[in-house]
C-alpha cells in the first residue's frame, strides 16, 4: 500500500473478495429462503463499511461516464481518483459508522425527452455516489436472490432484450394476444418511504444502521437549478445509483402478487409465508381480486417488467378489462401507486 493510494495488487484482491462477499450473500439468501420462507441479513453495515467493498465501489463508478458529472460541491472521480484514497475510505467508513450520516445536498438537472419534455435527474456529490454504490454492492445479491425473473430493469446480465424475447414468446408460443400496458404515474416521485422501508425489512435488510442510512438518502435535501432547496417527503429520485434497486424492490410485492393470482410460472419461493411478510396479504382485499379474477374465464395471465414499465398478457380481451381493474386497484391500495388510464390492445 502507497501512501495515498491503493496499489493495483491491493485493488484486484480486493475486486476478488468482493465478488466471493456478494456471491455469499446471494447463496446465503436462496438457503434461508428454502429453509425458512424469508431472508434475513443483520450485520450487512460491517460489510458495506469493509475497505474492500468501498474500494470496489470507487472502481465501478471510475469506470462509469457519469463520475464526470460533479454534484453541488464540483467534486469529480478524477478528483477522488488524484486524492488520497486510503484516507478516503476512512472518511466513508466514519461517515457511516457514525449513526448519524447525512448526505450533501442533491443537485437537481433536467434531461429532455423525445417528447419535448424534460425528465428531473438528481445528482449526488461524488462521496455520496460513492457511499451508495458501497451500498447497493451488499444489497443487490440480497434481493436478486429473491426477484422474480419477470423483470428486467436495472438489473446485473439483463437488459431490455430479456423483456422483449418474454414479450415475443408470450405473443407468438403463448398466444397471449391481448396486452394491457401499464403507466405508472411519475413512478420515481411518488414511492412512499414507509413502504419501501417495509419492503426492504421484507427483502431481509435487518440491520437498522443501513434502514436508517437509506432513510437518510432519501430525504436528502435537493437543490434545484434555480437555487430552490427542499426535502422530498416521497419518492427515489432518477440519477442516485441506488435508486434503481430500490425501485425494483418496491415494485417486486407487483409481480409476486400477479404471480400468485394468475400465472403459471413458478415463483423461486413463498415469498409470504412469514407473519412478518404479511404487509399486502389483507384478506378483505385479496377477497376483491378473487372475484375478479373467478368472475371471468381467466385462466392465464403473464406480466414483463422493465423498471416502471410492464406489459400484462392474457388471452381474451374480457379478462384484459378485469386484470387492468384489479391491478390498477391493488397498486393504488398497496403501493399508493396510479396507473395512466389506457385501453387493452390486441
Amino acid at each position: 500500500m502507497s501512501d495515498k493510494n491503493f496499489t493495483r495488487k491491493e485493488k484486484s484482491a480486493y475486486y476478488s473478495q468482493c465478488m466471493r462477499m456478494y456471491k455469499n450473500l446471494y447463496d446465503l439468501t436462496k438457503e434461508q429462503i428454502k429453509e425458512r420462507g424469508y431472508a434475513s441479513h443483520r450485520n450487512l453495515i460491517r460489510k458495506i463499511c469493509s475497505t474492500k467493498n468501498i474500494v470496489n465501489a470507487i472502481r465501478s463508478i471510475s469506470k462509469n461516464t457519469g463520475g464526470r458529472t460533479a454534484g453541488v460541491d464540483g467534486t469529480t472521480i478524477k478528483d477522488v481518483k488524484n486524492y488520497n484514497n486510503i484516507e478516503m475510505v476512512k472518511k466513508i467508513q466514519r461517515k457511516l459508522l457514525s449513526g448519524n450520516y447525512q448526505p450533501k445536498r442533491v443537485k437537481r438537472v433536467y434531461i429532455p425527452k423525445p417528447n419535448g419534455k424534460t425528465r428531473p435527474l438528481g445528482i449526488p456529490t461524488i462521496e455520496d455516489r460513492i457511499i451508495q454504490q458501497s451500498i447497493k454492492q451488499v444489497l443487490e445479491p440480497i434481493a436478486e436472490a429473491q426477484f422474480s425473473r419477470v423483470n428486467s430493469g436495472f438489473r446485473p446480465g439483463r437488459s431490455a432484450h430479456n423483456s422483449m424475447a418474454q414479450v415475443d414468446s408470450l405473443i407468438q408460443m403463448s398466444k397471449m394476444q391481448w396486452c394491457v400496458k401499464c403507466d405508472i404515474k411519475g413512478f420515481f416521485d411518488n414511492v412512499d418511504h414507509n413502504k419501501l422501508i417495509k419492503s426492504l425489512w421484507s427483502f431481509g435488510i435487518r440491520d437498522k444502521c443501513v434502514i436508517s442510512i437509506i432513510k437518510a438518502i432519501l430525504k436528502s435535501e435537493i437543490v434545484d437549478m434555480d437555487g430552490k432547496k427542499f426535502k422530498p417527503t416521497a419518492g427515489t429520485p432518477q440519477g442516485g445509483i441506488i435508486s434503481p434497486l430500490l425501485a425494483n424492490i418496491y415494485l417486486d410485492a407487483l409481480d409476486k402478487w400477479i404471480e400468485s393470482q394468475w400465472t403459471h410460472f413458478e415463483t423461486e419461493h413463498t415469498y409470504y409465508s412469514d407473519k412478518r411478510e404479511k404487509e399486502y396479504q389483507r384478506p378483505n382485499q385479496n377477497k376483491k381480486y378473487r372475484a375478479l379474477r373467478t368472475s371471468s374465464t381467466m385462466k392465464e395471465m403473464y406480466i414483463v417488467r422493465y423498471a416502471d414499465d410492464f406489459l400484462i398478457f392474457t388471452n381474451t380481451r374480457e379478462n384484459a378489462e378485469k386484470i387492468k381493474v384489479a391491478t390498477t386497484l391493488w397498486l393504488k391500495e398497496n403501493l399508493k401507486l396510479d396507473v395512466v388510464q389506457r385501453k387493452p390492445k390486441s
